[in-house]
């Protein structure tokens, strides 16, 4: 029995996916940021599934202090993870910015999951075959470090497309830096049908199952043992080559030391 940790999991991919990796008796821990919809999926999963081994825990990924602290509960509850999903994203938000200034979608798209990750490291080097997947898009686009130090905005598309970039390159970097854990960064296809999608373009190309499905692969699938540090495009169904910037070791480290310093403000 894997323990397997997936952010955003209250709809969406992030739903669909947990759903099917408890089908298969694993022990799976949900995120939500709204405790009430969290507690009724926990629920809908162990009634559908017939699993009890369904925990949630709760934080807004727009704050990294409340993202820290969720990552104390999640110590507290395993010695170990064998699988993270890093699924939470947004596009669309009510407020640009979050509370100390910096662009929604790099928060939440990008700093969150690489504080989440850092944070739960000697968990993960625990499991089992760890593996980390992380949701890029097809949508990349060059890191501006005014805009990521939230000195600057841009429109959502853009800021969006550098979270994703952003997200995709620290894999990388990850990948080499933890060679016993495979990092594998994934678009799990463009316009799905979901919620997110919805909202920022009211039109989808395809289900929301396609997404699901490829995140179960890259999650347990022996297929994907071998292949840490790369990139793969499900609206290709293969692994492709994502920004050209993910492969430039100099801008990966500015990247990596650029965000330390955001971080430790």
């Amino acid at each position: 029995m894997k323990t397997i940790l997936i952010t955003g999991s209250t709809d969406g991919i992030g739903r669909l996916v947990a759903i099917k990796i408890a089908k298969e008796g694993h022990e799976v821990y949900l995120h939500g940021r709204n405790p009430q919809k969290l507690a009724n999926v926990v629920s809908e999963i162990k009634e559908e599934t017939k699993n009890e081994n369904i925990k949630g825990f709760v934080a807004d990924f727009s704050d990294l202090d409340v993202v820290k602290q969720m990552t104390h509960q999640i110590k507290g509850a395993t010695s170990k993870i064998d699988v993270l999903i890093n699924n939470a994203g947004v596009y669309n938000s009510s407020k640009s910015q979050n509370d100390d200034g910096l662009d929604m979608r790099l928060v939440v798209n990008y700093l969150a999951p690489f504080t989440l990750t850092n944070e739960l490291i000697p968990r993960l080097k625990k499991g089992e075959k760890t593996r980390i997947v992380n949701l890029s898009s097809a949508a990349q686009s060059p890191i501006d470090y005014e805009v990521l130090a939230g000195k600057e905005m841009r429109s959502e598309s853009e800021t969006y497309a550098q979270s994703k970039l952003a997200l995709t390159m620290w894999s990388f970097y990850l990948a080499k830096k933890e060679p016993s854990i495979n990092v594998i960064a994934v678009n799990p296809g463009s316009l799905l049908n979901t919620n997110m999608v919805k909202e920022a373009f009211g039109k989808h190309w395809s289900s929301a199952d396609k997404g699901a499905n490829i995140l179960y692969d890259l999650a347990v699938s022996e297929d994907y043992k071998g292949d840490s540090g790369k990139y793969f495009d499900n609206d290709r169904g293969t692994f492709a080559e994502a920004h050209p910037d993910a492969y430039n070791e100099t801008k990966i480290n500015k990247l990596i030391t650029t965000t330390a310093k955001i971080l430790a403000n």
